[in-house]
């Protein structure tokens, strides 16, 4: 059975730039970096009671309390023991104008590159919309295919906004 494939261009239009690549399962994921606050390694969480599994807590960085997700049960990926590699990536993410800051634990940064829009193809149709709305695109760096996700929309729900809040 063939997949289809989105073949809309204006999908990956505009992507191009630099991206922060980190690891999640063996995949590479990259977000734009302008999104990327800072990187800090594994700090220990303060748990929140009734809210979703994928919220491991929050942090205290500078007198700021900020949601940190696992980007791995937000993405239905098995949850793995941390090593010395886990990272949280800081974000700042729109919430109806403003900013705000979260944090996503990850497996381990990997790099800076820049990518090029002749680089980067659209999403395919994988016939789940949330998964498509989340990869911006598909980028060919390397020889492999890094995964370019849209992180306002992967940390845009109410459960880890209002914590941000």
């Amino acid at each position: 059975m063939q997949k289809s494939v989105n073949t809309d261009k204006t999908a990956a239009t505009g992507c191009a730039g630099k991206y922060l690549t980190f690891f999640l399962a063996d995949e590479v994921y990259g977000v734009p970096i302008l999104k990327v606050q800072e990187i800090i390694g594994l700090k220990e969480l303060t748990k929140v009671p009734k809210v979703p599994q994928y919220i491991k807590g929050v942090l205290n960085l500078r007198g700021k309390v900020i949601p940190v997700v696992d980007l791995r049960l937000k993405f239905d990926i098995e949850e793995k023991e941390d090593t010395r590699s886990t990272s949280i990536i800081i974000f700042q993410v729109q919430k109806n104008g403003s900013d705000v800051i979260a944090g996503v634990k990850v497996d381990s940064v990997n790099e800076v590159v820049d990518i090029k829009e002749s680089d980067i193809e659209p999403t395919p149709a994988l016939g789940m919309q949330e998964a498509e709305e989340l990869v911006i695109g598909m980028a060919k760096i390397h020889s492999t295919v890094h995964m370019l996700i849209d992180m306002d929309r992967i940390l845009n729900t109410d459960a880890i906004l209002n914590i941000a809040e």
